[in-house]
């Protein structure tokens, strides 16, 4: 769609024009999110300054039928932020402001265009934690992470995004602003709207604030590292982890592909014999860390490690999880286009979705490398490509990940653990959710925004 003059000048006033662009450069460069293959021109983009501007330029879209794509650093997989059907990009990077840290209260107040590393950074400085901790967490923005409820590598001890937010200020399609929750911990009074909206990827409100849980910052954390010859014995290494009663804050695997793509990349010595790698970690009292990792060694090595080793300065295991976050950007030096997906099976089952996905990647003629969080079951199945124009290896590569995701649920599993639906996971939405609960999502779509304008062809849509 083509916004008429007026609504741009509506759209001037609010805001400033310095803030309002749509220059053919600015249109491109929000056209498109850190998921490849998805794209679309919006028609105009707006930077607001707080949230009365949010909330006119919400009343402004409403009253003229003008899709909204609320957005931060666009970081993430799923196509979320892609404006689909044109309209309004609302990038929410002005609002970048950390507005408390409460050491008494163990929380935070921070703008949603604040990076996640930022606010973890703050929340050390007072000796805390911000526990969630996603792959992009240097550019990922903490209204972005509570859209898409985020995970990390922290996720098996600490849990994901969700688990942290205590409350929000939230403005609704129609300009109107609610604030849901707030400074507690414990607050069961009505429904519980914070957690409708933390993952609802911008489709019911537009989060301008929120109030985050904080921890009190472990004492000590270290790294160890199990090669194993299969990711069968892996996997079999982590079930005896937890058999054993503990719950690393670190529980990560690569396989082969993945181990050669970051040895090639980082350089970081990875064993050249070995079929997979499985990183572990832990925090807490020293002594307590020390004896955890020590246990899960022995774990791993009578699971059948060929070696388990240990970080023995901090120097040391900032390497060893740099194995881990680098795992994409490698991966994405060996071609033109990097297809990162995600799934999650129950932990068990783990190193058979492996052997599916190796199976569906050679009946479809695609080269697929997977990592991800042995702890949780959620695995980053990655598929690169030579170019996005060989159009039948795209059709083979988005084939192969329709059976890796048919495979997850055939497990008991589901299509997406923590990158979100978007617009890349929806066409499967329906055979996770079944057609009665989409239903209740488009009636809870309808109640929060009537006029459908917020990220129109996503999740309720």
């Amino acid at each position: 769609m083509t916004l008429p003059p007026p609504v741009l000048a509506e759209l001037r006033a609010i805001v400033g024009a310095a803030n309002v662009h749509d220059a053919d450069g600015d249109l491109v460069a929000y056209a498109r999110d850190a998921t490849p293959l998805f794209h679309h021109r919006p028609d105009v983009v707006v930077f607001p300054a707080d949230t009365a501007q949010v909330a006119a330029v919400l009343a402004t879209a409403t009253r003229h039928g003008v899709p909204v794509v609320p957005r931060g650093a666009g970081s993430n997989l799923c196509a979320a932020t892609v404006p689909l059907h044109g309209g309004i990009v609302l990038v929410l990077t002005r609002l970048d402001r950390i507005l408390e840290v409460s050491a008494d209260e163990l929380l935070a107040r921070v703008q949603p265009g604040v990076t996640s590393a930022r606010l973890a950074d703050a929340a050390a400085a007072r000796g805390l934690l911000w526990a969630p901790d996603p792959g992009s967490r240097t550019v990922a923005t903490v209204g972005g992470t509570i859209a898409t409820c985020a995970g990390g590598l922290r996720g098996l001890k600490y849990g994901v995004t969700r688990n942290y937010v205590l409350g929000l200020e939230a403005v609704l399609a129609t300009g109107e602003v609610i604030r849901t929750g707030g400074r507690l911990w414990k607050d069961v009074a009505g429904y519980d709207l914070t957690r409708l909206l933390t993952g609802s990827e911008g489709t019911l409100a537009v989060i301008t604030e929120a109030t985050v849980a904080l921890l009190p910052a472990p004492a000590a954390s270290n790294t160890g590292v199990a090669y194993f010859r299969t990711l069968a014995e892996a996997g079999a290494a982590v079930a005896a982890v937890i058999r054993a009663g503990l719950v690393p804050a670190t529980l990560e695997f690569l396989d082969r592909s993945c181990m050669d793509a970051v040895e090639d990349f980082a350089g970081l010595g990875l064993r050249a014999d070995a079929g997979a790698l499985l990183l572990f970690g832990d925090d807490g009292p020293p002594e307590t860390v020390e004896r955890h990792l020590a246990r899960i060694g022995v774990a791993c090595a009578d699971a059948g490690a060929i070696e388990v080793t240990t970080a023995r300065e901090v120097a040391q295991a900032e390497a060893l999880l740099a194995a881990r976050r680098c795992a994409l950007p490698a991966l994405s030096r060996r071609g033109g286009v990097t297809i990162l997906e995600d799934a999650t099976v129950p932990r068990p089952r783990l190193a058979e979705m492996v052997d599916r996905i190796d199976a569906i990647a050679a009946r479809h003629g695609v080269a697929i490398a997977t990592f991800g969080h042995a702890g949780d079951g959620n695995l980053h199945p990655t598929c690169v490509l030579e170019s996005a124009r060989d159009s039948d290896a795209v059709r083979r590569a988005e084939a192969a990940f329709a059976d890796i995701f048919a495979a997850a649920l055939d497990l008991g599993g589901t299509i997406t653990g923590e990158h979100g639906v978007g617009a890349a996971k929806l066409p499967f939405l329906t055979a996770r959710l079944g057609a009665d609960q989409m239903a209740l999502l488009r009636r809870i779509k309808t109640a929060f925004d009537p006029a459908g304008i917020l990220n129109p062809g996503k999740v309720g849509s």
